[in-house]
């Protein structure tokens, strides 16, 4: 059996759930409470669990993930929201220098047990200063966990995994994914737990490997369903986990299909789709029949008008144009199809 549940109604769920587990997990933000979160995620939060755990803060990044982060030290486990990922770099010192390095500097004495988490990335027409992907910045720095959830599954399952890790945890969503439906299995309270650190492969196939996270997931899955009208199999891997990187999923992978393009929508230099094409090289190179691509965002500020946005990112026809040039010479002339 299954439902259809919105990925906003996921990520409630998950924080409902655990904060009916477990006192001491409590929610602090702009608009959390009495406006039910800028984007209706913590809806009847405040009505169930009161102002002492859904705590609405003043516009101040810099001061509440800085109570969140001295919280998770005392032993509360918070979740502090943005309405914006790009607003955290309010709160970066925060983020960095303080929950994600003290354990390290504490010789494990000093846990930091905190889910920051909000929208990531471009959604409609917001400008270049709210459009920007955070996946490679926050990946980058050891001590954080980083994970971006596709579906309502993995928004929930992530998120209760999330809030229950004795780690900090940066957890990126996507503001155009919050009102879309997804089939949500019923499944026991421990089968609903997905582990932050391993991907998941949401399509099988032996042709190419399709790896992305958050909203270019989709972008893979159509590609995939247009590939496979014209005789290619694409499998198509939703990363989940970006720190720690599960590569051996991808290795698994591309042992089959000898052939990837990684997709994202953040800008090209130091991205996610850099990292993998890196650990290809280094650690499975013989495996590949073609050199791995990645597609990205471009490399630019995102513009507020809608078709300069639109040219701005991975769209269908550009991934399924590079499986086209990625694949072996020979595979194209017993696909011809695949020209029309």
């Amino acid at each position: 059996m299954s439902r259809s549940l919105t990925v906003r109604r996921a990520l409630y769920e998950a924080m409902a759930e655990e904060m009916r587990l477990e006192n001491r997990v409590f929610l602090l933000g702009v608009e959390v409470g009495a406006y039910q979160g800028a984007y209706k995620a913590s809806q009847g939060l405040l009505e169930e669990f009161g102002p002492e755990r859904v705590i609405d803060t003043p516009i101040s990044e810099y001061g509440f993930a800085g109570i969140g982060v001295g919280a998770a030290f005392a032993g509360l486990r918070p979740i502090v929201e943005f309405m914006s990922f790009n607003f955290s770099m309010q709160a970066i010192d925060h983020i960095l220098n303080s929950a994600a390095k003290t354990y390290y500097m504490s010789g494990g004495t000093l846990t930091c047990p905190i889910v920051f988490r909000g929208p990531n990335g471009a959604a409609a027409r917001v400008g270049a200063q709210h459009s920007q992907c955070y996946a490679s910045w926050y990946s980058h720095c050891p001590g954080l966990k980083v994970v971006a959830p596709y579906d309502s599954v993995s928004a929930k399952g992530l998120l209760k995994s999330a809030i229950r890790d004795p780690n900090p945890v940066v957890f990126l969503e996507n503001e155009l994914l919050y009102g879309r439906s997804f089939p949500m299995p019923d499944l026991a309270e421990s089968q609903e737990l997905i582990p932050l650190d391993k991907a998941r492969v949401l399509r099988h196939g032996k042709d190419i490997t399709l790896v992305g996270f958050s909203l270019m997931v989709d972008v893979c899955l159509q590609a995939a369903e247009i590939l496979a009208a014209r005789g290619i199999e694409a499998e198509v891997i939703d990363l989940c986990a970006l720190r720690p990187l599960d590569f051996e999923t991808i290795r698994v992978s591309i042992e089959k299909t000898h052939a990837l393009i990684s997709v994202e929508g953040g800008w090209p230099q130091c991205g996610i789709g850099a990292e993998i094409l890196a650990r290809i090289h280094e650690e499975a190179f013989d495996e590949m029949d073609a050199p791995p691509v990645r597609i990205t965002g471009v490399d630019v500020p995102l513009a507020y008008a809608a078709n300069l946005e639109a040219l701005s990112f991975p769209q269908v026809q550009h991934v399924c144009e590079a499986v086209y040039r990625t694949l072996p010479a020979s595979f194209k002339q017993s696909n011809r199809s695949f020209l029309t």
